[in-house]
């Protein structure tokens, strides 16, 4: 599935795709996931925007999945492999 990087900022939030689920991670300036989430499609933005403020962070990553489910899925794999600081 498609994937993108942008700023963790407003601005770059608005580039993101809202067509599909999504997986996004809130990184670090030095790419370490400060947190990782999952998003159905048509609110990736809304949900990105909620966190500013919340969660530091210097990038946003996020990994497209035709399903909810499916990112879901790939959130646990990545959360309990990488232990992001701001997931509890």
């Amino acid at each position: 599935m498609g994937t993108k990087t942008v700023r963790y900022n407003k601005s770059g939030i608005d580039k993101l795709p809202d067509d599909k689920s999504v997986l996004y991670r809130i990184k670090t300036q030095t790419g370490k996931d400060n947190y990782v989430g999952v998003v159905k499609r048509g609110s990736v933005q809304d949900r990105l925007t909620e966190h500013l403020g919340e969660i530091p962070g210097a990038k946003v990553a996020i990994e497209q999945f035709d399903s909810i489910a499916d990112a879901r899925a790939k959130e646990a794999n990545v959360i309990k492999r990488q232990q992001p600081k701001y997931n509890k």
